[in-house]
């Protein structure tokens, strides 16, 4: 039955009208503009539509990580960027691991800046309350000296603390003169220059001495730089002494000096105030209420519609709600800092017992934007450690339709020449072949369509040298067929020896390239994959074509002519 031509033809036709349906233009409707746009179901990559490619790496200076732990660190953070640029919207992102770095290749990205931010935010969460900052004022002394120890004064840029000079009554009284002029034991005592001079280096030695000592004592770099802030726990410090503040934060004796249970975080924000500019810091409990691995959904970002800021609301696990309601119940009225990658992004007083759901509200500079972001690395989920960017290249869209533009020529130009070719050379039987051959390329389209593979520009080159592999199965068969027809044989015979005789050599031709496409394909990255995908579909698109499609061709083709009239081959 499936051989008989009308079951043949029955066959080609489904197949061409799947291929066919996958090819349609998709609909995509932007849920933010509501505008519509048709899309080509077959996805361009890198280097024909532009974007940007990232490599990243878990960064661990320190070495921490080795064997088991850094596999798995690795495959937790593969998932986790997976998550966010789904929920970001790329199409058909290309995220794979390579050895102990993860490659990331986003397709026309109309932001690259944003993707990157989004892909290697570690966003590690966590709810806090804010002190009072008493802890922190009393050991702000011996934090002080602690700086001065790791630093030294000498390469300090400190501001000294000041006090108001005492008030003298004899200058008030006006006598302080005149009784050191009419005390003749004072002029005897200052008679011999020789002692005096003496005695003013003495005093010189002993005044310079005694300001190194109060500079030692007195000076205090991190207090100066302090202002209280909007509320206790919060200090402001000035936006250009930020930097320094916080290397010296970073110093081993000043975290050793640090009162226990507190820990310090500088906010995202900045504060403005007079005509300075000031960054806030803030001292909060180091044990949080709970942790972004408690949060089961976050989103999507609106607007608080009293004071238009941007807001995140989120809802926690079951286990995370009682946590959180009972820490909640502890702290009532008490300010809660919300961090997100040890930055304070906002905080709130706790007005109420909080459970399940709750809301985050962002500083009143921020972004809606940048609420839409948060909202989408809650959702995904937070990175197991940090990572750094090891590697990055954005690619222009015009560099992609100048790649796409010569593709077209060269597929093209490689389509033609084969066409004219086998027309000339093969006569009737080359254009049986070329008909083959346009169900070839539809197969080959559709099924890269239908797989949502990507077409890169070394895809482009595996999709031309499969068409030459296309035609190389049919020029294997011509030839066993016109040698069949040499040693005498009828048209039909001559036909069904050649495609027979010939088969063996196609399946061993095209099965040793599929078995190196499939291994480039499992050892490749990036373009070296794209190439043995297409590589492959066009294998086994070829080979049905040639072997099926063709034959199909030429029985139909030998029954509109007679038995014994030859074939044009």
């Amino acid at each position: 039955m499936f051989g008989s031509v009308r079951w043949r033809l029955v066959w080609i036709a489904v197949l061409v009208g799947i291929c066919g349906f996958a090819l349609v233009p998709e609909t995509i409707v932007d849920e933010v503009t509501g505008e519509s746009e048709r899309v080509w179901p077959l996805k361009l990559g890198l280097d024909l539509q532009g974007g940007m490619h990232l490599a990243v790496e878990i960064y661990d200076p320190e070495n921490t990580l080795s064997g088991q732990d850094l596999d798995d660190a690795v495959e937790r953070t593969l998932t986790t960027i997976r998550n966010r640029i789904d929920e970001f919207g790329v199409r058909e992102p290309t995220i794979q691991r390579s050895g102990d770095r993860i490659v990331i290749e986003l397709a026309g990205v109309d932001d690259p800046e944003q993707a990157k931010r989004i892909a290697t935010e570690t966003a590690f969460m966590e709810f806090k309350i804010v002190t009072d900052g008493q802890e922190f004022m009393d050991a702000l002394e011996r934090i002080d000296r602690a700086i001065v120890n790791e630093v030294g004064i000498e390469n300090l840029q400190v501001t000294t603390l000041e006090t108001e000079p005492e008030v003298d009554l004899s200058d008030i009284l006006g006598g302080a003169d005149s009784a050191a002029a009419e005390d003749p034991a004072d002029e005897a005592e200052t008679e011999d220059p020789a002692a005096d001079s003496l005695a003013t280096e003495e005093g010189d030695a002993e005044t310079v001495d005694a300001a190194e000592a109060v500079d030692e004592v007195t000076a205090r770099p991190l207090s100066a730089l302090l202002g209280q802030g909007r509320i206790l726990g919060e200090y402001l410090v000035p936006q250009e002494d930020q930097p320094t503040a916080a290397a010296w934060l970073e110093l081993e004796g000043v975290r050793d000096a640090l009162p226990r249970g507190v820990t310090l975080h500088w906010g995202v924000e900045q504060v403005g105030a007079g005509a300075g500019s000031y960054v806030p810091l803030y001292v909060l409990e180091a044990e949080p209420l709970i942790t972004g691995d408690m949060l089961q959904d976050a989103g999507p970002a609106n607007r608080d519609p009293t004071f238009n800021q941007p807001i995140v609301p989120f809802e926690t696990t079951r286990r995370g709600s009682r946590v959180f309601e009972r820490a909640t119940a502890r702290n009532i009225g008490e300010n809660m800092a919300i961090v997100l990658d040890d930055r304070v992004q906002s905080y709130a007083v706790i007005r109420s017992v909080l459970s399940r759901r709750a809301q985050i509200e962002l500083t009143p500079g921020a972004s809606f934007q940048e609420a839409q972001e948060l909202a989408l690395v809650l959702r995904a989920g937070a990175l197991p450690m940090p990572i750094e960017v090891v590697e990055e290249r954005n690619v222009s869209a015009s560099l992609g339709e100048d790649s796409i533009r010569q593709g077209r020529t060269a597929f093209i130009i490689g389509i033609v020449g084969v066409i004219i070719v086998m027309m000339i050379y093969y006569r009737a039987a080359g254009i049986l072949a070329v008909g083959a051959l346009l169900t070839y390329v539809v197969f080959m389209l559709g099924g890269l369509a239908g797989l949502e593979a990507t077409l890169s520009l070394p895809g482009i080159a595996g999709l031309i040298l499969s068409i030459g592999m296309a035609v190389d199965a049919n020029v294997l068969i011509f030839e066993r067929v016109r040698e069949e027809l040499a040693a005498g044989k009828t048209p039909r015979t001559a036909v069904d020896a050649g495609f027979g005789n010939a088969l063996s050599a196609i399946v061993d031709a095209n099965l040793t390239t599929l078995i190196t496409g499939i291994i480039l394909f499992q050892f490749g990255t990036g373009a070296v994959q794209g190439f043995a995908v297409t590589l492959c579909i066009g294998i086994l698109a070829s080979f049905f074509s040639a072997i099926y499609v063709t034959r199909t061709l030429f029985i139909m083709y030998l029954n509109r002519r007679g038995s014994r009239e030859s074939v044009s081959i």
